[in-house]
């Protein structure tokens, strides 16, 4: 999974100040933009049953993936963030 964070953090997310987290921010250029894709990765999480916690401001969304169950980032979390990037891409 190592290599999958480095991958991950070329792109942009950060693991969280403990460790147990990696996060990322989006920026659209607009509203419709990042409602868009915020419904896209929400269909991508309901898939892998594994949820973000996220926010948004305008066309800006904030990422935090994490595993509470185990407490740390998991490949869940690893998936999901790169299902993200692909939309986000796209």
């Amino acid at each position: 999974m190592t290599e999958d964070l480095e991958s991950l953090s070329k792109n942009g997310w950060e693991k969280s100040v403990d460790g147990n987290a990696i996060k990322k921010t989006f920026i659209f250029s607009n509203f419709i933009e990042a409602l868009g894709w915020m419904v896209k990765a929400g269909v991508s999480a309901e898939k892998l049953n594994h949820h973000p916690e996220w926010s948004n401001v305008y066309k800006t969304v904030n990422v935090v993936l994490t595993t509470h169950d185990k407490g740390c980032i998991t490949s869940l979390d690893v998936k999901l963030a790169q299902e993200m990037d692909k939309l986000y891409e796209s």
